[in-house]
């Protein structure tokens, strides 16, 4: 068990469980903003009444890029791809798993799931193409 391990972040940890178990949510606030969480406050409006929301099956990435030289704790991930996607009212960040970096593409259709890195074993989101 990695030291990270031993400290559960409620907010951001429940996220994860619940992409894991695919019951993935995000906060939308009174106005239609959506964020993920942990959140008190929408961070568009600043409006205080966010409900749980179901985050949709599936995406689009808006952006991505390729990591070669990686920090210490993805040495053993590279080169791996980190993408942006549009899930309707929220955008997520996560690897892109099953695309080799070279066909990669703005517009691909992609899931989210949630799976260890392979040089810490830390959580992290991760897209797969649909």
């Amino acid at each position: 068990m990695s030291d990270s391990e031993d400290v559960r972040n409620e907010g951001f940890d429940d996220a994860l469980d619940a992409i894991a178990a695919d019951e993935g949510y995000f906060l939308e606030c009174s106005n239609g903003h959506g964020s993920l969480p942990p959140r008190r406050v929408c961070p568009d409006c600043g409006d205080v009444d966010l409900s749980e929301q179901p985050l949709p099956e599936s995406g689009e990435i808006d952006t991505y890029t390729v990591t070669h030289v990686a920090t210490p704790n993805f040495t053993d991930d590279a080169p791996y791809v980190v993408a942006i996607a549009d899930f309707g009212s929220v955008r997520l960040t996560g690897q892109l798993r099953d695309v080799a970096p070279e066909a990669v593409e703005t517009g691909q259709v992609v899931g989210v799931d949630v799976e260890t890195t392979e040089t810490t074993g830390e959580r992290l989101l991760v897209f797969e193409r649909r």
